[in-house]
């Protein structure tokens, strides 16, 4: 599957890609830029040899996690298929984590769970099952958490335009994804949606951004986007982190005696990470090899080798069957042929662990920072309500500060999220080695 999908997908493009590059520079070029990566960090309102440095030290603040997390699935995964599939050391093949691009791990979450505390009790697509849930109740429950931090209702014309389920009579593309029609009032989802837990995360994802959408239609038009990039996928996302037992009990899906105990809070953390934490590397990297290969510092004779070294470098993995320039992987990758740029999901991911602990600081949480929702807070709603509609008014690191107090963007909440797992995790790894 893994080398046919690269096969196929990949190569093909190879030449055309190289093209496509050329013209694009010269685009960037005429616009007064560099090259195209020059230009898509001119978003930052930073210089970008800046940007690029704070990109490397928010990895810096998360690497020690994911190194932990490679070591302890690499080892699973050796105890699963033997040496001659997995060894116990070097690189991890990346046809082996449940995902063709290797970014999130999530799929392989059952070879990975730790014992005992790996069922969780329960699985939100089966709640929302047994309480008659279907695609729209799912939405108009997204809704209710924004709603229950006091943003006003979303229009009637959402409910009457979206794309909530798959139409029977028609091709779509199934991508969820979140549109903002006349830069007013008119937002819509577009999505197949399914009752299960996956989808009820995405619905409180996109719903982030028809709010934030909603929150700056007053600006100017130059100003009606996120403060970066980054902020945009992240406001949904720290919602979807507010998904907890605790807020599942609120809304009347679980029972309070099936919340899980203290004791499985690692096999929580655990499936959270194997999506979130693996992710963050691939996420750094898509991009890094793009400014290679749009600075000529990656030659079109090296686009695979690149590709594999950065792979290697930041992922820790490695293809299951050779390589050699005639392959184009990167190409098998969505966002590298339809050239969106990519940072904004590393950033996401980083931003919305630093969104969502000044959210539960301001409700006055006080456990653990993952068993955390501030589902009904009304002063957090104000808060947020206050940085969303400054849109892209100001340079990011003020709307960060509004809702934050902060002006940094740092990974230091992602790791307080993960600390009894990182703790958990070093136990477990005790005298393996580690790295590759």
């Amino acid at each position: 599957m893994w080398t046919s999908w690269n096969d196929a997908v990949g190569a093909p493009m190879r030449g055309d890609y190289a093209k496509m590059t050329a013209i694009s520079n010269e685009g960037a070029r005429e616009l007064g830029y560099r090259d195209v990566g020059a230009l898509w960090r001119s978003g930052y309102d930073m210089s970008p040899e800046q940007f690029a440095a704070l990109t490397d030290k928010i990895w810096k603040e998360v690497e020690p996690l994911y190194m932990a997390l490679h070591t302890y699935t690499r080892w699973k995964l050796n105890e699963k298929y033997g040496d001659a599939v997995q060894a116990k050391t070097g690189p991890i093949r990346s046809d082996l984590l449940g995902n063709m691009w290797a970014q999130e791990w999530g799929n392989i979450y059952d070879i990975v769970a730790p014992k005992g505390a790996g069922d969780l009790g329960f699985d939100t697509g089966e709640l929302l099952k047994a309480k008659g849930y279907d695609a729209v109740k799912m939405v108009k429950q997204g809704e209710g958490f924004y709603s229950s931090l006091g943003f006003a209702p979303l229009p009637e014309t959402f409910w009457k335009r979206s794309q909530i389920t798959k139409p029977a009579d028609r091709d779509v593309i199934c991508h969820a994804s979140a549109w903002d029609i006349d830069n007013q009032d008119d937002i819509r989802i577009k999505m197949c949606t399914k009752v299960s837990a996956d989808d009820f995360v995405t619905i409180h994802h996109e719903l982030g951004h028809n709010y934030y959408q909603r929150a700056y239609k007053a600006q100017p038009m130059l100003y009606k986007n996120g403060a970066n990039d980054g902020f945009h996928e992240a406001i949904g996302d720290t919602v979807a982190l507010s998904i907890t037992p605790d807020y599942l009990v609120k809304i009347g899906l679980l029972d309070q005696a099936r919340v899980p105990s203290a004791d499985k809070d690692i096999g929580l953390l655990l499936r959270q990470a194997m999506d979130k934490v693996a992710f963050l590397p691939f996420g750094l990297l898509i991009d890094k090899w793009r400014w290679g290969v749009f600075s000529g510092q990656i030659p079109t004779t090296g686009y695979q080798a690149a590709w594999d070294k950065m792979r290697l470098q930041y992922q820790g993995i490695k293809p299951p069957v050779a390589r050699d320039e005639t392959k184009f992987d990167a190409g098998a990758k969505y966002h590298i042929p339809a050239a969106v740029p990519y940072t904004r999901y590393f950033l996401a991911r980083v931003l919305q662990f630093q969104f969502y602990k000044a959210a539960c600081e301001q409700s006055g949480w006080k456990g653990p920072l993952h068993r955390c929702s501030f589902y009904g807070n009304k002063a957090v709603g104000t808060k947020l309500n206050a940085m969303l509609s400054m849109g892209q008014s100001k340079p990011w690191p003020d709307a960060l500060q509004v809702f934050t107090g902060s002006r940094e963007m740092s990974g230091a909440a992602l790791v307080e999220y993960f600390k009894p797992l990182k703790a958990w995790l070093d136990v477990q790894n005790k005298g393996k080695p580690t790295g590759w």
